[in-house]
């Protein structure tokens, strides 16, 4: 089983230099990728997240990519809905060309329906935008020239040419437990759940592997740690391994940067003898 380790680029936490050393760190560590999430725009009374600070994922991880040589990079998650798919796939191409093909695409519809608001994009319609915009990007991204006939989101791509392609194919895991979620997952690269038990984890793994047993079918798991417990996560991360986990992402919880460089360093010690 791989880990990777979130970056500190939400909270007071973040900020360039702190970006910079812990993508540093987690490839000296051996961890298997670096991550970033994303929120644009956030209600002010907003109970979660609780910082409104949120550097580009995008941009997180090309910062990221400077300054390392192989570790993975992932994003947990873009919520693809809000967002046109066109600026975006050309964003997402040329990280893949500049980290020389490192990158996942970790990709979820979004439930924040302010932020939705903010940005101009129609909630109710997302699971739509979502599929057509994956749709899109992978045209772009593999055809030359490329047409598109889009129905859901405004574009009109006929003839067109979009470079540079992707150096290797993007992975593409979906985030999220609900049924739409898991079936878009199934049609694609990858499931990318969140904040699951092994326990809770373990029944939904078993669907998946039942419809996609090929290898090429990644099950990823993203989980919190607060710090307290080396041994306990360490038991943990072994109880995903026996559920079926191919994939966990750890996102440590400390606030200052200090401590959240030391916790890294505990969760990779925790890590020892899983990761191969």
């Amino acid at each position: 089983m791989r880990v990777g380790i979130h970056l500190p680029h939400i909270g007071r936490k973040a900020g360039p230099e702190a970006i910079r050393r812990a993508a540093i760190q987690a490839e000296e560590l051996g961890f298997s990728d670096a991550w970033s999430s994303e929120h644009i725009i956030i209600p002010k009374a907003a109970p979660y997240p609780p910082s409104a600070l949120f550097y580009d994922p995008v941009l997180t991880l090309t910062w990221a990519a400077a300054y390392t040589k192989k570790i993975g990079l992932g994003t947990s998650v873009l919520v693809l809905p809000m967002r046109h798919p066109l600026p975006l796939a050309k964003e997402l191409a040329t990280l893949q060309c500049l980290s020389e093909g490192r990158l996942i695409l970790g990709a979820g519809v979004g439930w924040m329906e302010a932020e939705f608001a903010a940005l101009g994009a129609p909630f109710r319609e997302r699971g739509r935008r979502m599929d057509e915009g994956i749709a899109m990007m992978r045209a772009v991204w593999g055809e030359d020239p490329v047409s598109f006939p889009s129905r859901h989101i405004p574009a009109v791509i006929e003839d067109m040419r979009m470079l540079p392609q992707p150096v290797k194919p993007i992975p593409i895991w979906i985030g999220g437990s609900s049924e739409a979620a898991l079936a878009r997952a199934l049609r694609l690269d990858g499931w990318h759940g969140s904040r699951l038990s092994p326990q809770e984890a373990a029944p939904i793994i078993r669907r998946l592997r039942e419809q996609r047993s090929d290898p090429g079918f990644a099950i990823s798991l993203r989980c919190g740690w607060d710090g307290k417990d080396e041994g306990a996560l360490g038991a943990r991360l072994a109880a995903y391994g026996e559920a079926g986990v191919d994939h966990v992402l750890v996102e440590p919880a400390e606030r200052a940067l200090e401590d959240w460089l030391r916790a890294v360093e505990w969760i990779a010690r925790a890590a020892e003898g899983i990761q191969p």
